[in-house]
Formats: C-alpha cells, structure tokens, sequence
C-alpha cells in the first residue's frame, strides 16, 4: 500500500511533480511493483489526480472514503475488508524503492512475534542528523526501537565514545490486526508534539523490529529534494 497525500504541507503536490519522465508517484509505485514482492500493490489517495494518474498508467489505485490523520490510517481503511495478513506500507515520496531492504522487511514476520517492522539507515553525512527533517531512531539488542525523535538521540555527552546515529527510512510493515487497532487508539502526547506517528505503537506497548539497510535512496520532502532525486536518477539510469 502506498499511501499517497495530494496537498502535502511542507511540499504541497509533491506527488505530481515529474521526475524524469514520470511523476514521483509512478515512480514510487512502478518500482514498488517491480521488486515482484507482493500479491498486489495499490496507492491509496485522496485525490482524483493521483488516482487517475496510477490508473490511467495501468496501475491500481483505491480513493480514502474518508479524511485521515495518517498514512496508516489510510492504509487501515484501504485494507479493513482484504483477506491480507501483513501490509507493507511504502511512503509515496520515496521513489527510488529498493527490492532488497523491502525483503528483509518482509522475512522478519516470518517469527510470530514481530508485530510491526520498518527500516534504518545509519547516517553517512553528519550534517544532516541535526535536521529535524530527518527521524532518528534508538534500538535496543534485538533491533527493537525504543524511541523515534526529530531531535539528535541519543545526546552524546561523552564525545570519545563512537557512535553512530541512524535515520528511520519511513517504510513500514504491519500484521492487518495490529495496524487496525492502531487507528482506534487516541494519537499519543508525544507523538503529537513530534508529529511522528510510529510514536502511538511505542505508547500502547507495541515494539517496532527494525531493519537496518545501507542502500542509497532519496526521499521528497521539501522542493530541494527534487533537484536531489533528479540528480540520483540520472546517476543511475543506464
């Protein structure tokens, strides 16, 4: 599922912009198809523009009855009456997605235990761990987050220690039942200060497995990245 905004605040109709010769949207989903991964792949919007520009390509798109908060809560309606077990949820500004970290997303539910997964990057410009456009994820022994921040976290107060700080890629996986109880639960204080909704799973007791990846990708935040993105896909088109 790809969930797929039209109004986006800081990038409002980010979706649509072209990006090469395809709109950041196609991309996302054609390469989310392409990894051949999933029984189905649908982008779930709000808008008649994003859906007739999946469909009108051959794609398949679904169009959100009602208004929503989040992408998983647009997800959770999408998949209320599907007979799925676990949903991936792939961010629509993620356009260069990649086969592999997407399938080691998928074989940690292969242990019963795993509830929720998303994927982390170590950070290799230190410039950007300061940007508060860019979440920070803590982990405990097994991979498990313990907390998601804008903020830089850990603080390193004792600067000889090495440390490194990794970025939450915003893909995630959930069982269908976990992501439907999710969407019941009242947004969380500190996820509504961080404006960070996988801080609502952490506050009703939920751990998130997460999957550590080093493959290069490029996300379309704010109007800067797009020059980024169409620097990226030149260096990788043959």
């Amino acid at each position: 599922m790809i969930p797929a905004r039209y109004a986006a605040t800081r990038f409002p109709y980010k979706l649509m912009q072209p990006l090469g010769n395809k709109t950041v949207i196609r991309h996302t989903y054609d390469n989310t198809v392409a990894t051949g991964l999933f029984n189905d792949v649908f982008v779930v919007t709000d808008h008649e523009i994003i859906y007739n520009e999946i469909v009108n390509h051959g794609g398949k798109a679904i169009m959100s009855i009602k208004e929503h908060e989040s992408g998983s809560d647009r997800i959770a309606e999408a998949v209320a009456n599907m007979p799925v077990d676990v949903v991936l949820n792939v961010q629509g500004d993620e356009p260069f997605v990649k086969k592999e970290p997407l399938r080691l997303l998928l074989d940690a539910f292969n242990n019963p235990a795993v509830q929720v997964g998303s994927l982390m990057k170590k950070f290799s410009d230190p410039s950007l761990i300061n940007n508060a456009n860019y979440v920070k994820v803590l982990v405990d022994k097994n991979n498990d987050s313990l907390l998601f921040s804008r903020a830089v976290i850990p603080f390193q107060r004792d600067e000889s220690i090495a440390l490194n700080y990794f970025e939450h890629i915003g893909v995630y996986a959930f069982r269908k039942d976990i992501l439907l109880q999710f969407t019941k639960w009242p947004a969380a204080l500190i996820e509504q200060v961080e404006k960070l909704e996988q801080l609502r799973y952490l506050y009703n007791g939920i751990k998130i497995r997460m999957i550590e990846t080093n493959e290069v990708s490029v996300k379309i935040d704010v109007p800067e990245d797009l020059s980024l993105a169409e620097n990226y896909l030149k260096s990788i088109e043959p």
